[in-house]
């Protein structure tokens, strides 16, 4: 997968034929290289033979909805996923975000907007490497510079914002990151902060209810407490 940049290739998955195709043109025209599926079942199988740096899927499908299809989708792999809707209440973001897409983006909304978000998921997809080394806490280790968690030989799938905030709080463990500064490494907004750290925390605690390695610094923000630090 291609960090960032125009060449990226995005699939486009909604049911409107008209949107679709507008966007379709618009995403070429601004240098992506873009695919397009009407339904669900239809992405389905374009995944399975072609691979994209990046999917924007309607909520509102017959069928298999957007929601149902990103579930699909985070079982599978972590294809960064920005979801469109017509629906733009909190607990439709909420919802989309605790199923693992990386954004969420109300229609109607201006084309700029759309590549804005769309370089902001790629960007954090994989971001610069300016930190490295690893961290360990429980039987996990983080490898900060791959992004990589892991148990042994048991490798955990990360999306891209939850990768993007384990990054941020691995690089200075001990140490409260406040909720902005998470949102604006992550995106989303403060309330997806704690979505996404929801998220990690079923993956990496016992018992996600009494965390012991991601705890909650009351009116600051997050931090990570691990049991060593190392240089690669």
């Amino acid at each position: 997968m291609k960090a960032q940049g125009e060449d990226a290739h995005i699939l486009i998955v909604d049911d409107d034929d008209r949107i679709r195709t507008l966007l379709k043109r618009f995403l070429i025209e601004r240098g992506f290289r873009a695919s397009s599926a009407p339904d669900a079942a239809k992405a389905l199988a374009l995944l399975k033979s072609m691979e994209f740096d990046l999917l924007i899927l309607d909520v509102m499908m017959p069928g298999m909805n957007g929601f149902e299809l990103t579930e699909a989708v985070r079982s599978k792999g972590q294809t960064p996923i920005l979801l469109l809707t017509a629906r733009g209440e909190p607990a439709d973001r909420i919802k989309g975000l605790s199923l693992g897409a990386d954004d969420y983006l109300p229609k109607p909304f201006e084309p700029e907007e759309l590549v804005l978000r769309i370089n902001a998921i790629l960007r954090r997809a994989r971001p610069a490497r300016a930190a490295h080394g690893k961290v360990r806490f429980g039987g996990w280790t983080y490898d900060i510079g791959k992004e990589l968690l892991s148990r042994g030989e048991t490798r955990v799938r990360l999306t891209g914002g939850e990768a993007a905030l384990l990054n941020a709080l691995a690089a200075q463990p001990g140490t409260p990151v406040s909720r902005l500064a998470l949102s604006e490494r992550a995106g989303g907004g403060e309330r997806a902060v704690d979505v996404q750290v929801t998220r990690l925390r079923r993956k990496i605690e016992d018992d996600p209810r009494d965390p012991v390695h991601l705890q909650t610094v009351r009116g600051e923000g997050y931090k990570l407490i691990a049991d060593a630090v190392f240089d690669e």
